[in-house]
């Protein structure tokens, strides 16, 4: 069973106990622009209660707002289906900037005139096939446009993470935004800040994971959301690539044109890393009469992005990868003079194939070839499990075994052997021993 089957039979058995039920928002807008949806929602006209009566089992993540979730099967070994089952209502005050502080249940139109744009506004019953568009949703979805519903300036008030939220949908689904609606971002851009860093982060992580991500980037920067959560990244605006003497437009616009070259499939920190590979060119840039410098950039940048992910409280290993890419990205561009130790440190490494596709989007936009990366993917095929990760021939008990004391310059004499080991200079405990031995006695 998938998602929609099981969204289906939801509505029938609402249905068949006598009751309205129509799928709702998102799915409704996916389900016109024959795209498959992220998930399905159902609104009803009955109450939270007998919807638990209903359905087994259930979980109530905002009974009192009148959302049940109703748990389906598991199929294969991915999570239980789950769709949530609302009731109509309408909400009443947002005295927290995000959340209704109480609502009361009502119908079908009250419930879509509580919603943020028209296109996100429409009901639709999947039995009959009747759509049920109260506010002109349809119409905006084929003029491509995105609506507030009502008084833009109000709808963000009631929820600021809806200013987020213009960008990421217009973006993504490459939308002009109304007007009214659009003037009515930057004037509340600032409020921003009373969402949580997580729910920020969240919307950024679906902008960024979308093949139109560099629209979504454009528009946070055009409606004043860019200075507000990302401002490092308005450094990289009206800083020149490319020599003096004949640019190649700005920082700016090369990043938008690496993360269009990312491709359909990229993560969510390659994406990331693509946005800040360059922050700290800005905080670098040098000039001879030839050409701009950027030294260090790369280490700048990284502890940039380390800041903006701490301050995003996304997850240590989300921040940790997104550090090492854009430490990294310049890294292979001279791949083949590289020695094979260092090589091997770096494409061994799990996040070699997002380091790859950086690289490649980077050259191209720099109207370089990926010569580079094109040498690296012939390595990987070349080079097994074990080359890029021996086991390491010689370890701590064998510089103990030699009588040297515990001290910091156990990792550098290990380190040296083990570079050996991955040149191929070294093969054998022995000659590894050796190397050791005469490294210690220097």
């Amino acid at each position: 069973m998938t998602e929609r089957e099981f969204a289906l039979a939801i509505v029938k058995r609402l249905q068949d106990a006598g009751y309205q039920a129509l799928w709702a928002g998102g799915c409704v807008r996916d389900e016109l622009l024959h795209v498959e949806p992220d998930d399905y929602d159902v609104a009803t006209d009955a109450r939270p209660e007998t919807i638990r009566k209903l359905f087994r089992p259930t979980v109530a993540i905002g009974e009192s707002f009148g959302v049940i979730n109703v748990i389906g099967p598991r199929i294969d070994q991915r999570p239980p289906l789950s769709v949530e089952v609302a009731t109509f209502r309408s909400d009443v005050g947002y005295s927290d900037g995000r959340h209704p502080d109480r609502v009361v249940f009502s119908s079908p139109e009250e419930d879509a005139k509580r919603r943020d744009f028209t296109i996100n506004g429409m009901f639709f019953d999947p039995v009959t096939e009747n759509l049920l568009d109260y506010v002109g949703g349809q119409a905006d979805l084929e003029a491509r446009i995105l609506r507030a519903i009502g008084d833009p300036q109000a709808r963000f008030e009631e929820d600021k993470l809806r200013l987020l939220r213009a960008v990421r949908i217009a973006g993504c689904f490459n939308l002009e935004i109304e007007p009214a609606t659009r003037a009515a971002v930057p004037a509340l851009a600032a409020e921003i800040r009373t969402i949580s860093a997580e729910r920020i982060a969240a919307e950024l992580r679906k902008l960024l994971v979308h093949p139109h991500r560099s629209r979504g980037v454009q528009l946070l920067r055009d409606l004043a959301l860019a200075a507000v959560i990302l401002p490092e990244i308005l450094e990289m605006v009206a800083l020149p690539q490319g020599l003096p003497a004949s640019p190649t437009g700005d920082l700016w616009e090369h990043v938008l044109r690496v993360l269009d070259l990312l491709g359909t499939d990229a993560s969510f920190p390659l994406a990331m890393a693509a946005l800040l590979h360059d922050v700290g060119k800005r905080r670098t840039v040098g000039r001879t009469p030839e050409r701009y410098t950027f030294y260090s950039h790369e280490e700048v940048s990284r502890r940039m992005a380390g800041d903006i992910c701490l301050r995003l409280k996304l997850s240590n290993a989300e921040r940790e990868r997104i550090e090492w890419l854009v430490k990294k990205h310049q890294y292979l561009c001279n791949a083949a003079q590289l020695r094979p130790s260092k090589l091997k440190e770096t494409l061994g490494h799990p996040g070699i194939h997002e380091l790859l596709q950086l690289h490649r989007a980077d050259a191209i936009a720099s109207g370089r070839p990926p010569d580079s990366v094109e040498y690296c993917e012939e390595l990987l095929k070349k080079w097994s499990e074990q080359d890029l990760h021996p086991a390491p021939l010689v370890s701590g008990h064998d510089l103990t075994a030699m009588g040297l004391e515990p001290s910091p310059r156990y990792k550098d004499l290990l380190d040296k052997v083990r570079e050996a080991q991955l040149d191929g200079t070294i093969t054998t405990r022995e000659e590894a021993l050796a190397m050791l031995r005469k490294l210690a006695g220097e």
